[in-house]
């Protein structure tokens, strides 16, 4: 189904663009406020649990409190959050005191625009855009975090997963079939994976929330797009982590987050990845 507004696929795409900043303004709370959340959610189950009394602190959500400058404490005006505009505006700094604004936000909010721009462009004001987004804006959030934290919540990449399972009831992307077999495969074939790296190593490779998101990605895409989604998750992985090794000193036993590699891996399989397969298999005459 899809709502008709008289509009071009560009004025759509407009109006997209302008939708998209407002929610990448959230999405950045979200980055930013959950992981705080979720510790103060468990330092006070934590404290209750053991009996000691509650730390008289404010508690920080997603809706309070107001936003303010990190380095001085200052509120931020209305006129001074306006996605991007106001970035650019003060010239990437605070107006009460001057200090840097980080670079996360404008990239976030600029990042959200084309996402929603692209997809009304492509599917219309249609039920396909808003999966499509949500899918997105999903996966967005889990890197910020992950780059952030090294923490992929469950908070989201549970619902994730069950909302491209919902998705793909009628096939909306993909056959209910191959998703379920997509979300089990993409789970079991990374759980293999750290169990393997384990035994022979004694070490944790990753973490918990990656065969999380990954089964997510095969429950949206099905199971076909899990070893294009491994394939170039791994590659690049691989490729920056060596990179910063050699050319920035990196400490090679320092842990580096593989959801952001995942995430984008997933974005390209889901936006192109039947044009990728099928280009390969071309090469092969398959």
């Amino acid at each position: 189904m899809e709502i008709d507004l008289g509009l071009s696929q560009s004025g759509l795409a407009g109006i997209g663009f302008l939708f998209g900043l407002v929610l990448g303004s959230f999405l950045n709370v979200v980055i930013l406020r959950l992981p705080i959340q979720l510790n103060s959610d468990w330092r006070r189950d934590s404290r209750d649990f053991l009996g000691l009394e509650p730390e008289s602190v404010d508690q920080v959500t997603i809706a309070k409190p107001a936003s303010r400058c990190p380095a001085c404490g200052a509120a931020i005006k209305p006129q001074h959050n306006i996605p991007l505009f106001s970035f650019l505006y003060l010239k990437g700094r605070c107006k009460a005191c001057s200090a840097p604004i980080s670079l996360q936000y404008p990239l976030v909010e600029l990042l959200a625009a084309l996402l929603a721009a692209f997809f009304v462009y492509q599917y219309g004001l249609s039920i396909t855009t808003l999966y499509s987004l949500l899918f997105s804006y999903s996966l967005l959030v889990l890197t910020g975090i992950d780059l952030h934290e090294k923490l992929l919540p469950d908070q989201i990449t549970l619902p994730l997963l069950w909302l491209g399972l919902f998705a793909n009831l009628s096939g909306t992307f993909v056959s209910l079939d191959e998703a379920v077999v997509g979300a089990i495969g993409g789970y079991l074939s990374l759980w293999l994976v750290f169990w393997s790296f384990k035994l022979i190593t004694g070490k944790e490779g990753m973490g918990y929330g990656d065969f999380k998101l990954l089964a997510a990605l095969g429950a949206w895409m099905g199971w076909q797009m899990l070893p294009l989604i491994i394939l170039i998750s791994t590659a690049a992985g691989a490729i920056i982590g060596v990179a910063g090794i050699i050319f920035v000193g990196r400490n090679k036993e320092m842990p580096i987050a593989f959801g952001p590699f995942l995430a984008a891996a997933g974005w390209i399989a889901f936006v192109w990845g039947d044009k990728i397969l099928s280009s390969y298999l071309g090469l092969f005459n398959l």
